[in-house]
């Protein structure tokens, strides 16, 4: 288990260390570029089954939670319509790499060994995009555009850059658990079990409330660079 809980934690620092560089180097387009990596990614890796902490989760919190502090990085230094952008990107990239992976799993391989064990890999990823690729499309518009709109509204009662915690984790945490229950309902109802269900619910929130923890950090040294007026203009 601390195999796992090692990698997590290593992905975790990754992850939001290339948002910062994403951020610092081309500034908000380096963030718009890094939503639909993120996405697509945490849709891949959502398949994936681990035992974190001791709790059944899937992978995938980490990069999906990236989209939240992108948007809360840019409500905080370029306002609501600069995030609600992003979920928009985000919303398209997940869909144009639905369709164009349908298309690419129907083809027919080459009859080789090698070949055939990696198409098949492939496919049975992406077989499972489409009610996937619905339940994140559904659970990204409705929690994103909530994140967004609740970092505004709390930022309305404590506009201060102190409070800047307080916008991250409580727009972020409720937004994330509406995520979850959306989620977890349309992907997973009638694949698995009640029971383990609930647990990857259960699981999965418990991790994404720790990622959310652990991105404040990185909300206030973007926001540093922002004032200190170390990134870069729209290229």
């Amino acid at each position: 288990m601390r195999h796992n809980i090692f990698l997590w934690f290593l992905m975790l620092v990754i992850n939001f260390s290339c948002i910062l560089f994403a951020y610092r180097k081309f500034g908000k387009i380096g963030l718009y570029i890094w939503v639909p990596i993120s996405t697509i990614l945490a849709n891949v890796q959502v398949v994936i089954l681990v035992n974190l902490f001791g709790l059944e989760a899937t992978l995938g919190n980490i990069l999906y939670a990236g989209g939240f502090l992108i948007t809360d990085i840019l409500s905080e230094n370029y306002g609501k319509k600069a995030a609600n952008t992003a979920v928009k990107i985000g919303f398209f990239s997940l869909i144009a790499t639905t369709l164009i992976m349908q298309c690419a799993i129907h083809f027919k391989p080459l009859d080789i060994s090698e070949g055939l064990a990696i198409f098949e890999s492939v496919k049975g990823i992406f077989s499972l995009l489409p009610r996937l690729a619905i339940a994140s499309l559904i659970a990204y518009l409705i929690s994103q555009f909530h994140d967004v709109w609740l970092y505004h509204k709390i930022r309305e009662f404590f506009p201060e850059k102190k409070f800047i915690w307080l916008r991250n984790n409580g727009s972020t945490m409720l937004s994330q658990l509406i995520d979850n229950v959306v989620f977890t309902t349309i992907a997973f109802y009638g694949v698995y079990p009640i029971d383990v269900m609930f647990n990857i619910f259960l699981s999965t929130y418990i991790i994404k409330f720790i990622v959310a923890i652990c991105d404040t950090p990185f909300v206030y040294i973007a926001d540093k660079m922002f004032r200190d007026k170390k990134i870069p203009e729209d290229i």
